[in-house]
């Protein structure tokens, strides 16, 4: 009997909605925890060496790590999402990579503390979609098939429901491209159901507590 899989999670969290959407296309039955990264739980620090979600519980052993766990759940479950040859698959982990290094300057863009390094931030990103926009992806990443690629991409578009509510940042704009896959990627239940209901208040409260210039520019786009 295979053991029970519990993933420990953050509600925010753009990693655990990657390990979320592998293990709905997968089918897999697992346990989501939610809980509180501003005031972590005994337990969680104990199974946690870098204190981060999301956590995959595999009967008694944790893993920690969201390309890890991806790796182990392609190991060792049904319905693949990476591709078969080796070369692509490398290309594949690569441009996941590139993902986290998205994620990363989402962080930067909203916790910018004042206008000048706002635009910075939001003139790399447009970089990095320009990038994006040049490989391409019809209606997936990789053609007709759903990869990790496309789970790695869903939180990234997500975060921009929420900044297309203060103003048009210009980010995305011009990219035939990614507007599509963003459609078909909004439209994916298994993206659609890796965050609870209320992300999107969840989401606008953490701009708003950031105190950082994006927050001004809703604060002001809500008045």
């Amino acid at each position: 009997m295979a053991a029970p899989l519990k993933l420990i999670s953050h509600k925010l969290c753009p990693y655990v909605q990657r390990a979320v959407i592998a293990l709905t296309e997968k089918a897999v039955a697992f346990e989501r925890i939610d809980i509180d990264l501003a005031n972590k739980p005994d337990w969680f620090v104990a199974i946690s060496p870098l204190g981060k979600t999301p956590v995959l519980q595999v009967g008694d052993v944790a893993a920690f790590e969201s390309a890890v766990i991806l790796e182990y759940l392609e190991e060792t479950q049904p319905s693949p999402l990476h591709p078969a040859d080796p070369l692509r698959r490398a290309e594949h982990r690569a441009w996941i990579e590139f993902g986290s290094a998205v994620l990363n300057d989402i962080a930067g863009f909203y916790a910018a503390p004042d206008e000048a390094t706002f635009k910075a931030r939001t003139s790399q990103l447009e970089v990095r979609f320009a990038r994006l926009e040049a490989r391409g992806a019809a209606p997936w990443f990789d053609g007709e098939n759903f990869s990790l690629v496309d789970a790695a991409f869903g939180p990234v578009f997500r975060y921009f429901d929420v900044f297309d509510e203060i103003a048009d940042f210009g980010i995305l704009s011009a990219k035939p491209k990614l507007a599509r896959w963003r459609k078909a990627l909004g439209a994916r239940p298994s993206v659609r159901m890796a965050v609870r209901s209320n992300y999107p208040g969840l989401l606008r409260d953490l701009l708003e507590r950031r105190n950082s210039w994006l927050s001004g520019l809703q604060a002001r786009a809500a008045a």
